[in-house]
């Protein structure tokens, strides 16, 4: 291609001009704009200002509109720590961002994808992403994986005028191409906005948080007009003592900070993981780490460190000239086993070719013409299918000590298609070792006892695999892939293939993605992790996609996560730091459900009754700050190591609705003993909030076991801040806290029947779903 100059850079510019760029819209990440309207305009935001403002007009006290200013701090810290995660993230990303290499002004420049404009032409190579629509202009065995956009799994040959696609992958050969369509123009971006196609990590934790959000709603509708109507009629049509106490329990109801804390428990999660350089590159993969219970893992690269050394050449006849082949086969590609064998032929000569077929992970071999011989690079097993043996013996031998083997030999015919053809002449046996990476005993070691399954994939001889698996402590249990039966035909045979090994060799990447989909269809959690554009099917098809930040353009533009540094020791922290989040935020949501249902459920009672609600909103406001608000934050960003457990929002529900309830009649009885007894509303209302107080202080302690030390002083904080709240006179007068120790006695007793029902109804639940869990494992 020396004579394609490109554009040149005045028809660049001109291009630029006019828009024709490959800028998207990019919908994946948050813009400071968005993060504004995203924290600030949500409807529970609305109707907090809308009671806010109703309590100002109906009380001149901005005491009792605390509950806004809690509003504010919830935005000013969502946002603050969404910009400093975004900005971390950002940053971090600019080293995966993909970059492309153009011909322009007659020379090869690499530039952003972004920068790429209408008539450049891109240069493509073996595992390049194809970034815009064009035109062939010049191919070199040139095969793309278009499976990603048509779901067809054959790789597709392109040559001079074909027509490829945005989204394909380069997975044989190389070229060049000319951009037709660039920018939201391409194939890929139309798909994209209009289908949606491109998939996104699923959250069953934030699909929890938005089903309770949206019952919530819903009730509020219902509930609310109760309320007022229930409230004005008690106050004797006093609209602005109606208007207080129905502010007071409707702000009860609205879990303003589970949202934000759930958002900011997988910000500060990306955050941390960043600093440790591994980029997600989607927030609700934190989540999926959680929930991984089978790990895909390829050999290379991943295992391994990816850099591959030619141990020796095994010339078995043809002397210095098979070497002069191989050295010319190996100068054809540009991967690490091209690289790892030019470098152990280095004093031996490149021939001039006639003719080539190039490497293509799918067949797993590459054929060139010399002087009309006809000669073939690639796994033993196929190249030499058919010969006397004695070479497929000594490479067998070879690949069961774990070197990677590939076999030169000449053939009478040229191959046809994918096929080979004719008699077999084994050449030589290029053996390559490959480094294992220092950590990957001790990681593997880790995934054992964490009860994650790993299976271990590649390309490589299964003896290979196999051997690598048993020097990283992994009990082999080695399958060659040509033998696996046809899902579609046999999935149940297929499934329990896979289930019954652990280790694959000859893997087609077509067989890695059947391999995921078979174990999610079993209800298994997959993530997968690998660096080459044989992974990317893989990758995009699991639960969570984990690319090496040295691999290929593909494998990072389909993965959620990406480790920057190429260590694979990062894996365990990375789903611990799923496992952290998922346990906290469980813990964080049935404390924030619990005060809804006691809230709702004591209105509804209260106001059935024909008595007053109890609460001012400032009061509702420290409570709601001291017993959950407070806690729950440092609870959320807490260590904890508990393994994940499905049914979340079942779990969260069954605990905290019973509990809630007997809040609700524990507060409700103290109430109305005390009004009975001809006590004032802001004594009665005092102690029925000392009553929540004590209940609630005590089921965190539970939900937040093992109690360590700083948990009990986080509660003892709170406790004793209550107590400043209700009995220092400065701040009681300013709250309308009013607390009268000759209640104590009806606090105290109220308090320890409500704790043992409430203990002992959590407690059997839990044994039920301890019950449930071991019956399921």
């Amino acid at each position: 291609m020396a004579d394609i100059t490109g554009l040149t850079s005045q028809e660049v510019a001109e291009r630029q001009a006019r828009g024709l760029t490959n800028r998207q819209d990019n919908q994946s990440s948050r813009s400071l704009g968005q993060i504004l309207r995203g924290n600030i305009l949500t409807p529970f935001n609305g109707l907090i200002t809308l009671l806010a403002i109703a309590v100002m007009v109906a009380n001149q006290s901005p005491v009792n509109s605390l509950f806004f200013v809690a509003m504010l701090l919830n935005i000013v810290v969502g946002v603050a720590q969404e910009v400093k995660a975004k900005m971390v993230l950002d940053k971090l990303a600019i080293a995966v961002k993909p970059s492309v290499k153009v011909v322009r002004d007659g020379k090869h420049v690499v530039i952003d994808t972004s920068e790429v404009v209408q008539d450049d032409i891109v240069v493509l190579g073996l595992g390049d992403s194809i970034v815009v629509d064009g035109q062939i202009v010049w191919s070199n065995g040139l095969e793309v994986d278009e499976s990603l956009l048509t779901g067809e799994s054959d790789p597709v040959s392109k040559v001079a005028n074909d027509e490829v696609l945005s989204g394909s992958i380069v997975v044989a050969g190389g070229g060049a191409m000319r951009a037709t369509k660039v920018g939201n123009e391409s194939y890929s971006a139309k798909l994209a906005h209009e289908a949606k196609q491109f998939k996104r990590a699923s959250s069953e934790l934030i699909d929890a948080t938005n089903t309770i959000m949206r019952w919530i709603a819903r009730l509020l509708i219902i509930i609310v007009p109760i309320l007022i109507i229930g409230q004005l009629r008690i106050s004797d049509g006093d609209w602005r003592e109606a208007i207080i106490h129905t502010v007071a329990a409707i702000v009860g109801m609205i879990p303003e900070g589970l949202v934000l804390l759930t958002s900011m428990a997988f910000l500060l999660a990306a955050l941390k993981l960043a600093r440790q350089k591994v980029l997600i590159q989607q927030l609700p993969a934190v989540e999926t780490l959680a929930r991984v219970n089978t790990l895909l893992l390829d050999k290379t690269g991943t295992i391994t460190e990816g850099k591959i050394i030619a141990k020796e050449v095994v010339v078995l006849e043809g002397g210095d000239a098979t070497q002069d082949i191989l050295r010319t086969i190996a100068s054809r590609g540009s991967s690490p086993t091209n690289r790892a064998i030019l470098t152990g032929t280095v004093d031996h000569h490149i021939l001039e070719i006639d003719d080539e077929i190039a490497f293509s992970s799918q067949r797993k071999w590459s054929a060139v013409g010399i002087k009309g011989k006809v000669y073939v690079l690639g796994a033993p097993e196929i190249v030499l299918k058919g010969e006397n043996g004695d070479a497929l013996n000594r490479a067998t031998e070879l690949a069961s000590q774990g070197y990677r083997v590939l076999a030169l030999a000449e053939m009478s015919e040229w191959p046809d298609g994918n096929l080979l053809m004719g008699k077999v002449k084994p050449l030589a046996l290029a053996v390559l070792s490959e480094k294992i990476r220092p950590d990957a005993k001790k990681t593997l070691a880790y995934f054992k006892e964490q009860d994650v399954a790993v299976k271990i994939i590649s390309g490589d001889s299964p003896r290979t695999v196999g051997a690598v698996a048993q020097q990283v402590g992994v009990e082999a249990k080695t399958f060659d892939a040509r033998e696996l039966p046809d899902p579609n035909k046999a999935p149940a045979k297929f499934l329990k293939v896979v289930r019954d090994h652990n280790v694959f060799g000859r893997v087609k990447p077509e067989q890695k993605r059947q391999i995921a989909a078979a174990l999610q269809q079993d209800g298994d959690v997959v993530a997968m992790t690998g660096d080459g554009v044989n992974d990317a099917l893989a990758l995009k098809k699991a639960d969570l996609g984990i690319a090496m930040s040295s691999g290929s353009a593909a494998t990072k533009a389909v993965a959620e996560v990406v480790l920057m540094d190429n260590k694979f020791s990062h894996l365990p922290s990375v789903l611990g730091e799923g496992r952290r989040v998922v346990a906290n935020i469980e813990r964080v949501a049935s404390l924030f459900i619990i005060k809804n249902v006691y809230t709702t459920t004591l209105a509804l009672v209260v106001t059935a009754f024909g008595l007053t609600y109890p609460f001012m909103p400032a009061q509702m406001t420290v409570i709601g700050a001291l017993s959950i608000g407070i806690p729950a934050f440092f609870l959320a960003l807490a260590p904890n190591s508990r393994r994940y457990q499905p049914g979340f929002l079942k779990r969260v529900l069954s605990l905290s609705i019973p509990t809630g309830l007997t809040i609700a009649m524990a507060m409700f009885a103290c109430y109305y003993i005390l009004t009975t007894r001809g006590l004032d509303l802001e004594t009665a209302g005092t102690s029925v909030s000392a009553v929540t107080m004590v209940i609630v202080l005590s089921m965190l302690i539970r939900l937040s076991r093992p109690v360590k030390g700083w948990k009990l002083l986080l509660v003892i904080a709170c406790a004793c801040a209550f107590v400043v709240c209700v009995l220092w006179r400065p701040i009681a007068s300013l709250l309308s806290f009013r607390f009268d120790f000759a209640t104590l006695p009806v606090v105290a007793i109220i308090v320890v029947i409500a704790m043992t029902i409430a203990l002992s109804l959590q407690a059997w639940l839990q044994h039920v779903f301890d019950r449930q869990m071991s019956a399921k494992s």
